[in-house]
């Protein structure tokens, strides 16, 4: 009985925060119902600007459907967005900016910058990758709260200018950083760098058992790429102290196995070749951190599956290809000979972990540098 009792109590602090649950997001992300809109805008002028450094944002209209099938009209202003993306896709990704005082009583009461993540390019194929990655994201939101939520919205493209012919593709919106640390009761950090000591060590286990779990290496709980904040792919955020253990909130996930993206390619210090080949990276983790994060996920195991079983928007080979993986993930972590040879034994920094464990033990400082090589995205 005790043993149950503390396994439960391992469960809920780490999915969990005090308060913090759906009821507490925004209207926005309190449904999982597809949301119908339309964007009307000068499309192709913001996607014109999509080389430059400065972007400005172009006025335009958002028209969505209510819960009671009624349209509703609010202004919004378009620019494109992202790094990797930005760049390579044909329809680069947009960031929406909305007015929130007009947004007031209405579904997207509370929104001020949106990011909207949508197909690369034309095609069923990148439609899928979008509802993959839309797809990790609640994977996410399963495991902890400490995610970023999502919307996902059937949106049709209008060109105000008429230089884009209107088109409707599956989309989803990204919560905004600053309203996941008031929805969580934590403080965002703008910090160059974490040291191998400073990170929350059960919630940092469980960010990085699921990147395992989607097959992803395109991120960092220590670094970021040179000129920006820490860290790669992962929002830092602190509960009050700003000398408290650092907590990683993992995003963008398009790089990973799960989506399989026709861009996405590996790291090049790990030693394989295909993202659909899930490589564990995390950091090793004190005797039992690891155990807990495992029987967290396996708490939560019939509720992922059922997220991929019964999404409507897979095409039925990926959605194999998907449930496979995710299988896959489970079989691992729970085979003993599987779990040593692809988790443990592929731990980064256990150096960095006897010192933090006996510190008096060696006085010589090992910088988490070593163990953190950020590679750019291909």
């Amino acid at each position: 009985m005790v043993q149950w009792m503390a396994f439960l109590l391992v469960v809920v602090s780490l999915g969990n925060t005090t308060g913090a649950n759906a009821a507490d997001a925004h209207p926005l992300f309190q449904s999982d119902e597809v949301l119908k809109a339309v964007l009307t805008a000068p499309i192709a002028q913001a996607y014109d600007q999509r080389h430059q450094e400065v972007r400005i944002y172009i006025p335009g209209q958002w028209t969505y459907v209510d819960d009671d099938g009624q349209a509703k009209r609010l202004e919004v202003s378009i620019r494109t967005r992202g790094n990797f993306r930005r760049e390579y896709c044909s329809l680069p990704p947009l960031q929406l900016n909305f007015k929130k005082s007009q947004v007031k009583k209405t579904l997207f009461a509370g929104q001020d910058k949106l990011k909207l993540v949508a197909p690369c390019k034309g095609g069923v194929r990148f439609r899928q990758y979008v509802i993959l990655e839309y797809l990790a994201y609640r994977t996410l939101e399963i495991l902890t709260d400490y995610s970023f939520k999502t919307r996902l919205l059937r949106l049709t493209y209008v060109d105000s200018e008429e230089k884009l012919e209107p088109w409707t593709d599956i989309v989803f919106v990204i919560e905004d950083d600053s309203d996941v640390a008031k929805r969580l009761g934590l403080e965002r950090l703008k910090i160059p760098k974490i040291e191998f000591d400073e990170l929350d060590r059960e919630k940092t286990a469980l960010a990085e058992l699921f990147q395992f779990l989607v097959a992803n290496n395109d991120y960092s709980v220590l670094r970021a790429a040179e000129g920006e904040d820490c860290c790669h792919n992962v929002e830092v955020m602190v509960d009050g102290d700003p000398d408290g253990p650092r907590i990683p909130i993992p995003f963008d996930f398009d790089m990973s196995g799960l989506v399989n993206a026709s861009y996405a390619a590996p790291p090049s210090h790990l030693p394989i070749r295909d993202v659909r080949f899930p490589y564990y990276t995390g950091l090793c983790q004190p005797p039992g951190v690891l155990d807990d994060a495992i029987a967290h996920a396996n708490s939560k195991r019939e509720e992922i599956m059922a997220l991929f079983s019964n999404s409507k928007q897979l095409d039925p080979k990926v959605k194999s290809k998907a449930l496979m993986m995710v299988e896959n993930f489970f079989n691992v972590i729970n085979t003993p000979k599987r779990r040593k040879r692809e988790l443990d034994d592929h731990c980064r920094g256990q150096k960095l972990l006897e010192e933090m464990l006996n510190p008096a033990k060696d006085s010589t400082s090992v910088h988490s540098d070593q163990y953190e090589p950020v590679s750019p995205a291909p």
